[in-house]
């Protein structure tokens, strides 16, 4: 084949490859901005139930969610439960709590602590008081504690 041979220019050939780019780049970029978006989800959804368990007056269920094990009560003579007892936990967390009877709560945030650690905090709006909630969600077992910072 000599120079003379070459095939003609095609135009929508060239239009093709550039919408099959520009189809990738967005494709990556919607993905990158969704995982951003989304990268702590697991940690809120956990705290999400638990506020919830707060709200309807199932404190039995919360101390499930926060101790991740919803059978909790065939398990007390772990050593878990020995730091953490549920009349502590009720005393924290029920009516006579620092946050008193839950009405209302909103996710307000989350995210990694500033020099990284195991867990993620996350910060709840609590009865529409300016003071939010901050709780440490553990990222591999999804147990909860109160957040160090």
């Amino acid at each position: 084949m000599t120079l003379l041979d070459a095939r003609e220019y095609d135009p929508t050939r060239d239009r093709k490859r550039k919408a099959r780019i520009l189809a990738v780049v967005l494709v990556l970029l919607v993905g990158g901005l969704l995982w951003w978006w989304l990268r702590y989800w697991p940690e809120e959804r956990v705290a999400n139930h638990f506020f919830s368990a707060l709200q309807q007056k199932d404190y039995e269920s919360a101390y499930g969610v926060w101790m991740n094990d919803p059978q909790w009560k065939q398990h007390g003579d772990r050593e878990a439960y020995k730091k953490y007892p549920y009349k502590d936990f009720y005393r924290d967390w029920g009516p006579g709590g620092e946050w008193g009877l839950i009405r209302s709560y909103k996710i307000y945030t989350s995210g990694a602590p500033p020099h990284g650690g195991s867990g993620i905090i996350v910060d709840v709006t609590v009865n529409d008081r300016a003071e939010r909630a901050r709780v440490w969600v553990e990222k591999s077992d999804k147990t909860m504690s109160y957040s160090p910072y």
